[in-house]
């Protein structure tokens, strides 16, 4: 699992109980998925297909630095499958579990296309040209 992504806490994440809104943690997860996703394939047109099996574990509280992480299970002709987690930076502990998000690599015009990439994850620090 790599963690990228870090996020901290502030007055205007919360919901009325004083933790985190559950709605701008979703909003991280698939911005950091995407990019994530976007390394991987190496094109920087992918589009959300589907995010299943969320269970939120604890909440983080203002003031908290949290941490998104994913890792590539599988690849498909024109898409990709992350499995996510969120936890607390200092802590380690965890706060939400992603079992699937599956994106798919598109044309500029927004078609589906294949991405030509191997079953397995990559960590180079450039994918694709600029």
């Amino acid at each position: 699992m790599i963690f990228q992504t870090r996020k901290w806490i502030k007055s205007e994440d919360l919901n009325p109980y004083g933790t985190l809104f559950g709605g701008t943690l979703l909003k991280w997860i698939d911005e950091a998925a995407a990019i994530y996703a976007i390394d991987q394939l190496g094109n920087p047109n992918v589009a959300t297909k589907s995010i299943s099996g969320i269970e939120f574990v604890r909440g983080a509280r203002e003031g908290d630095i949290i941490e998104l992480g994913f890792t590539a299970t599988a690849f498909g002709r024109t898409s990709i499958t992350l499995r996510g987690e969120v936890r607390n930076h200092i802590s380690r502990a965890g706060l939400v579990t992603i079992k699937e998000l599956v994106f798919i690599n598109m044309s500029e015009s927004g078609e589906p296309v294949p991405h030509g990439r191997t079953r397995r994850a990559v960590f180079e620090r450039r994918r694709y040209a600029r």
